[in-house]
């Protein structure tokens, strides 16, 4: 680095020296920008070479990546503003239109946080999207930098002219793109094919300028430039023992046209500036670091060349600090292109309501509450401001024509065992803003889901509930028999089928868009069933429940969680009350009863890689129901629960029964690498019957057990390894799970 600025101060000196003698005309300067994806970086590093010289670049052009950066240096930007800039951006969010958990509306995040892959299923067949991303967080993003010159229609008028490559889909021509919104355009002109789904931009439907003119050198010539500089991140083809894969040698047929092409092109550029970019791909973008630094490098061996050209230049260029604004008044809104959905709708999921004075990262994140939903492909927007120095926001939105939807992925864990689910979700099945799914799941243990959800919002929504689940397992005995049964005495646990099926109709109103409330009617059939004991009266085992029961219910939820699995900040709470209220002729000993419960858990962070999840719990019945199968039962690892069931570290499942139970778990997570997290956790509880009457919820934990884990985040969920044990009955369990649960 020492040897670096002793170069670039000698070519300073040289400069000094030989500005007096320049009397020709100063030629103008042209700068080309190649497209490559996150090799663009690359052209980071030369920039900052260019601005330690005060070098004056006249006239811009890129294409892709190297329009994103081509555009934000001609709006102002210095290289070193970039480098800060592009530094603090998660790119693999940004890319792949990835929406925080808070931006999804509360029934989303309950029921669709489980599928690890989402198709459009219209008129009964299966589609494919026409990209990965819609490029929202990108537009978005590319905006608010944009800021400072969003003003400005013609590029030519930016600080430094500009403009970049887009390919029109349909004709398969190259377009020049040089005015319109500068968002919008290098969105298009990056708009890489299967990652992005095209640019529409006036009724042209636009992708990636690479795949017709990577490097507009020609272009740029005749704009008048004298001079042309050009940073080429292209690939080179490759040698056989790299074409190993049909992607390879996909990417390797498409460079065939690039790369003659710069043969030629090549030639035409007077300062030829090429990284070494070859071991990194397109995608390389947490390696932005070392590629900024290779284009730095591929620069300062052109270092001469661009001394004599700065030589050649009188005057300072001053590129001054850009700041964007950090708070906006929005006076007026303008919606074009909705049909299905109202202004008062998106106004609503925007959180705009008359003058509105927010920050930037506020209306972005109405934005993102809006686009979140899938209603829409796209939300383009311009903000204008006006005399009185309030802006007016311009909306183009592009309804998605997607109405349903195929929705699939795979689980394991030691409760289910394997299962696979499909589900069916459609989109205004009766009205505009209901949304009916129904999950089968396949495995051995089949289960179904079906809610129909009639969304409303802030006002009192609707929704119908049916729920069918079994399993298989040991469960204590104090669960299923009777308290006078002598075969207490004897028997620990009974090997039992347990079959649940519970249907709901309920009516909720949110009090904020986290905080719901709900009310309704539940209908509830449990049948459990032992084949392990006999009864001469019953073939084929036992039967202990076959049993209808009815129930008015009411529950308050709050949620917060940045995320479902792993959350590194938030609150959650979930309370519930039943009212059983009567039972068919098979529980010929019911009385009526109430069952209360409620589970509070905060999360919070250290740093970036630590964090702990604070969770407690409890429940408790009220009077005596003259059944004991609906009491609390804790044990093992799971969080797909029926009933009253819970978790709890260092016992099998079922293990612990009682009508009441306090619960308390503390977790500690360091991800060790991103998405590798290291877990540990210890839970103590009390349960039995009648805590919260003896006092016994109070006195020192009769339970508690410890875990050890590992987990990885992957496209179709948590896979996870637990060992978990108890100092009680100093014995341990090992738990896994595969794929988000369901």
């Amino acid at each position: 680095m020492k040897f670096k600025l002793i170069l670039i101060a000698i070519v300073l000196l040289n400069v000094g020296l030989s500005q007096a003698q320049v009397t020709t005309t100063e030629p103008k300067v042209g700068l080309v920008l190649s497209g490559g994806g996150a090799k663009g970086f690359a052209h980071i590093g030369t920039l900052k070479v260019i601005d330690s010289l005060g070098i004056k670049v006249d006239y811009i052009a890129g294409t892709s990546m190297g329009a994103i950066i081509g555009s934000l240096y001609a709006s102002g930007y210095s290289a070193k503003q970039l480098d800060s800039l592009f530094r603090t951006i998660d790119f693999d969010a940004v890319i792949n239109d990835q929406f925080s958990r808070a931006s999804k509306s509360f029934y989303e995040r309950s029921n669709f946080e489980k599928y690890a892959l989402s198709l459009p299923f219209n008129d009964f067949k299966i589609s494919l999207p026409s990209g990965i991303s819609r490029g929202q967080n990108v537009y978005s993003l590319l905006y608010k930098m944009m800021m400072p010159v969003s003003e400005i229609n013609n590029f030519s008028e930016l600080p430094i002219p500009f403009f970049c490559m887009a390919t029109n889909v349909e004709t398969g021509e190259a377009l020049q793109m040089e005015e319109g919104i500068l968002a919008e355009a290098v969105l298009a002109s990056g708009a890489f094919p299967s990652l992005f789904r095209p640019v529409t931009i006036e009724d042209q439907i636009l992708i990636d300028g690479g795949v017709t003119n990577n490097y507009p050198i020609e272009e740029l010539k005749a704009k008048g430039m004298d001079v042309i500089i050009g940073v080429d991140v292209q690939d080179e083809l490759r040698k056989r023992e790299k074409l190993n894969s049909a992607p390879e040698i996909l990417v390797q047929i498409n460079n065939y046209r690039t790369i003659n092409d710069m043969k030629r092109k090549r030639e035409l550029t007077d300062i030829y500036i090429k990284p070494d970019i070859s071991d990194f791909s397109v995608i390389s973008f947490s390696e932005g670091r070392d590629i900024i630094e290779n284009g730095e490098q591929a620069a300062m061996l052109q270092l001469n060349a661009l001394s004599e050209l700065r030589a050649k230049q009188t005057g300072v260029v001053d590129r001054p600090l850009l700041k964007i604004p950090e708070e906006l008044t929005i006076s007026t809104v303008y919606f074009e292109g909705n049909q299905r959905y109202t202004r008062s709708y998106m106004l609503g999921k925007l959180k705009l309501k008359g003058e509105n004075t927010l920050s930037y990262d506020k209306l972005s994140q109405g934005i993102s509450n809006l686009v979140a939903t899938n209603n829409f492909d796209a939300f383009r927007y311009r903000l204008k401001k006006q005399e009185d120095g309030t802006y007016r926001m311009n909306a183009q939105v592009t309804e998605s024509k997607d109405r349903t939807f195929l929705r699939m992925g795979l689980h394991y864990d030691n409760l289910y065992k394997a299962a696979a689910i499909v589900n069916v979700s459609s989109k205004g099945l009766l009205f505009k803003n209901d949304l009916a799914s129904l999950d089968v799941i396949l495995g051995d243990n089949s289960r179904y889901n079906f809610d129909y959800f009639i969304d409303k919002g802030f006002y009192i929504s609707i929704g119908l509930k049916s729920r069918y689940s079994q399993f298989n397992r040991n469960i204590n005995a104090q669960l299923i028999l009777p308290e006078d049964d002598p075969r207490l005495n004897d028997i620990n646990k009974i090997e039992a089928e347990l079959r649940d099926q519970t249907n709901q109709f309920y009516l909720q109103t949110l009090f904020q868009k986290d905080f719901a409330l709900s009310v309704g009617a539940e209908h509830k059939r449990l049948k459990i069933k032992s084949e392990t004991l006999l009864d001469p009266s019953q073939e084929g085992g036992i039967t202990f429940e076959n049993t209808d029961y009815l129930s008015l219910f009411g529950g308050l939820k709050l949620d917060t969680y940045d995320n479902r699995y792993f959350p590194n900040n938030g609150v959650s709470f979930n309370g519930d009350l039943h009212w059983y209220l009567s039972a068919s002729h098979f529980n010929e000993n019911f009385n009526r009863f109430a069952i209360a419960k409620a589970d509070i858990g905060y999360a919070f962070s250290f740093g970036k890689s630590l964090s702990f999840l604070a969770e407690s719990s409890g429940g408790f019945q009220i009077d005596e129901g003259g059944t004991n199968f609906l009491d609390f039962a804790i044990g093992g690892y799971a969080n797909n629960f029926i009933n009253n069931f819970g978790s709890f570290y260092g016992y099998d499942f079922i293990s612990l029964t009682g009508n009441s139970f306090v619960k308390a778990t503390l977790t500690a997570d360091y991800e060790l690498f991103k998405k590798h997290h290291i877990l540990a956790s210890a839970n103590f509880a009390n349960i039995e019957d009648d805590i919260f009457t003896t006092g016994e919820w109070l006195s020192t934990p009769d339970y508690s057990g410890y875990a050890i884990g590992y987990s990885v985040e992957t496209f179709f969920g948590p896979v996870e390894a637990k060992y978990t044990w108890s100092p009680e009955n100093n014995s341990g369990f090992w738990f896994f799970n595969v794929g988000y649960w369901f």
